[in-house]
């Protein structure tokens, strides 16, 4: 594996990672300058440790983060509330930590962000979820809560995790706040899944057919 970082450029090998020890802001923001507006590796800070990782993804990272993230999609449009999608997006707290969401979501706070091109966590809020997909590297949740991002999702080998932002840190939930009526963790990975399998378009079509059906049943017993 060789890493190659210039000026002008960062290149890594797709589905490796690099770590970097003993770094400061500074160089890390060198190397969010450097890759520019590339998003294809993404770059993550975190102070308390002194560390910078860099990661680029797979094919199979990209389509089932995509899925995951069109999923919520439609399940938000199916409950008829309202949203904004921010990806890709780096959220930094100044000095303290950066990270890059596989998909974020502006849910609660949607009308918030509306028409920004960079979100500034001094003066904006986070998002209300994020999403990462943990299949070239590990989320480090403790990055995420000097964020102060609500709730995040993590995919990793076929199963959803759901972590929520307590005053003592991230608890792993069964239930998602930010979708109490739906076992997101249960009904979930069985699409992305699918899509893989079958493609984007069909386990789409097959989950909204299930949101359907699914609504269709809990009216019936009411």
């Amino acid at each position: 594996m060789v890493l190659t970082i210039s000026q002008d450029q960062i290149q890594l090998p797709p589905g490796s990672e690099v770590t970097l020890r003993y770094q400061t802001w500074a160089d890390y923001e060198v190397l969010l300058a450097s890759r520019r507006d590339d998003a294809a590796i993404k770059i993550r800070f975190n102070a308390h440790t002194q560390e910078i990782s860099l990661m680029a993804p797979l094919a199979g990272h990209g389509n089932r983060s995509r899925t995951l993230a069109d999923l919520v999609t439609a399940l938000l449009r199916h409950q008829n509330r309202d949203w904004h999608g921010f990806d890709p997006v780096t959220l930094k707290r100044l000095r303290q930590a950066g990270a890059e969401p596989d998909a974020c979501f502006y849910i609660a706070h949607w009308r918030a962000i509306l028409g920004k091109e960079r979100i500034d966590l001094a003066t904006d809020p986070p998002p209300d979820l994020a999403i990462e997909m943990d299949l070239t590297s590990l989320t480090d949740l403790a990055i995420y809560q000097t964020l102060a991002v609500p709730e995040v999702w993590i995919y990793r080998q076929g199963m959803l995790g759901v972590y929520v932002l307590t005053p003592a840190g991230y608890e792993d939930r069964d239930i998602s706040p930010t979708f109490p009526t739906v076992d997101v963790r249960a009904v979930l990975p069985q699409y992305v899944e699918r899509a893989w399998v079958a493609g984007s378009s069909v386990a789409l079509r097959e989950f909204e057919q299930w949101l359907q059906a699914a609504s269709s049943e809990n009216q019936r017993k009411q």
